[in-house]
């Protein structure tokens, strides 16, 4: 079930990821360019687990 934990660790990072660009969003003053790198970092893991959810089915 190797898969199966790269899957959850994956899942979690893409959670905190997404909670640290909404606390980041939260503050006024704001890091464009940090909000747009942890977006493109959580798009990158989305396309992994949707590649891993999908080797893990066939």
């Amino acid at each position: 079930m190797a898969l199966e934990g790269q899957i959850n660790h994956l899942s979690n990072q893409h959670r905190k990821i997404e909670e640290i660009i909404h606390a980041e969003m939260a503050n006024p003053d704001w890091d464009e360019m940090r909000v747009a790198a942890l977006k493109k970092q959580k798009l990158r893991i989305k396309d992994e687990l949707e590649r891993l959810r999908s080797a893990a089915i066939h």
